[in-house]
């Protein structure tokens, strides 16, 4: 763990090499996964089954390439009460947010009389993918699978790794309730490769959607234009603004949320009392030694966690944007001031009660967010990544005589002079209304 202070010398220097830290794929992956994106190009099923066998320690021709709707279903009915409500009570809050993100068609005839609008349709198949081994995670099929459903896409197939063809029961629970229409148990690039293109098994798709480890995310990025895709997501990230007033075990809890990921996750404090934040790592260091997941977060805090004293909260916010981080805590009594200053930002959490984990799991907002600073120009999932919108426009004779002539200048002033004669010989045309 790094500590900065806003007052030191060599800040300015030091800041900057935290923004710009790199904590993704380097050019071995990049290499690696277009051979695999290729082979799977060339030879379908049989390459998917090869790396299948390689990566996950499994022969889908052994074990069965797809799991059946039953076996999920069973999965779902087969919960302890306790887990299936909490699972429910997250799949209904998720829908219901997404539900108000669904956009309306437009139609509408301006004053010159043309016709203008957009209709929006949803994809006709999704791809998500759900990571296993270390990660896997129920929240991430509702969260990639219920707005494909409240989108409206009619094929939704997930694919999921199975290690030693094991295969998770909560995935398999949470795929039933969220209404997955395919399972395949493939993962890695692979299985990436498998939904853009397609096989002989598998049907090609047209979003692939999805977190998934450095192979997976690299995938995506070579295989857009093949597909859409949601984003390219790298390791996960925090960011909590706190002042001395909230208690230490608190924020240093919500730093390790995001520490526990993976060694490459990044958690960063930045707070106007120094006390406070000696303490806040003390309070980390403490807890650290009670998580079962003590290794990965210790190899992640050490790396790249980082506690920033800055003069006030207000002057934090400009490095945050610099950040631009996927989540964003600020953890004080009035955090509308320091949310009015926040313009780069996957999510905000408002206030000392409104832990990041909260957003991952039931609150209805997407966990799918941009990372390594894309939060700067993306977005989080949404209902939109799953639609697509088609303007349309109509003219009369009279509509087009009132534009079509500016459209005839500019074609010319182009050089263009097919698109010029394509309208100007519906203006010259005997009867065409527009005198």
């Amino acid at each position: 763990m790094i500590r900065l202070d806003v007052s030191a010398a060599g800040f300015a220097a030091d800041f900057a090499a935290l923004v710009d830290a790199r904590r993704e794929a380097d050019s071995d992956v990049a290499r690696d996964v277009t051979a695999i994106l290729r082979a799977v190009r060339e030879e379908g099923d049989a390459a998917v089954r090869a790396f299948t066998e390689k990566f996950d320690g499994h022969d889908p021709d052994a074990t069965g390439w797809r799991i059946e709707l039953a076996d999920c279903r069973a999965a779902l009915d087969g919960l302890d009460p306790e887990l299936r409500a909490a699972l429910e009570l997250a799949h209904d809050r998720i829908a219901a947010y997404h539900a108000k993100q669904r956009p309306e068609d437009r139609d509408e005839v301006d004053a010159d009389g043309v016709r203008l609008g957009a209709r929006w349709s949803a994809v006709a198949a999704a791809g998500v993918y759900v990571p296993g081994g270390r990660a896997a995670y129920p929240s991430s099929v509702l969260m990639n699978v219920v707005p494909a459903k409240v989108a409206g896409v009619e094929r939704i197939v997930m694919v999921t790794p199975t290690p030693k063809g094991e295969v998770n029961q909560l995935v398999l629970a949470a795929a039933a309730l969220a209404g997955v229409d395919e399972v395949w148990r493939i993962g890695g690039a692979q299985a990436v490769a498998a939904l853009a293109y397609g096989t002989d098994r598998i049907k090609a798709v047209d979003v692939v959607t999805g977190p998934g480890n450095a192979w997976v995310a690299e995938a995506k990025r070579q295989l857009y234009g093949v597909v859409g895709i949601d984003m390219v997501a790298g390791p996960s990230e925090i960011v909590v603004v706190a002042d001395g007033q909230n208690d230490p075990a608190w924020i240093a809890a919500d730093l390790l949320s995001q520490a526990e990921h993976d060694p490459t996750s990044q958690s960063i404090l930045f707070t106007d009392d120094a006390g406070f934040g000696d303490a806040v790592a003390k309070a980390v260091d403490d807890q650290i030694a009670q998580l079962a997941t003590g290794q990965v977060a210790r190899a992640s805090w050490d790396a790249n966690g980082a506690i920033v004293i800055v003069p006030t909260l207000s002057d934090a916010m400009p490095l945050v944007d610099r950040l631009a981080p996927e989540h964003l805590e600020l953890a004080v009594g009035d955090p509308e001031p320091l949310f009015r200053a926040v313009r780069h930002a996957g999510s905000v959490f408002l206030g000392r009660y409104t832990p990041e984990a909260v957003g991952d799991y039931v609150a209805g907002p997407n966990h799918v967010l941009p990372t390594g600073r894309r939060a700067r120009f993306a977005s989080g999932l949404s209902v939109l990544d799953y639609m697509k919108r088609t303007s349309f426009l109509g003219l009369d004779a009279a509509a087009l005589a009132r534009i079509g002539p500016a459209a005839v200048t500019l074609a010319g002033a182009e050089g263009l002079p097919a698109h010029a004669r394509s309208v100007a010989i519906r203006l010259d045309a005997p009867g065409n209304g527009a005198a």
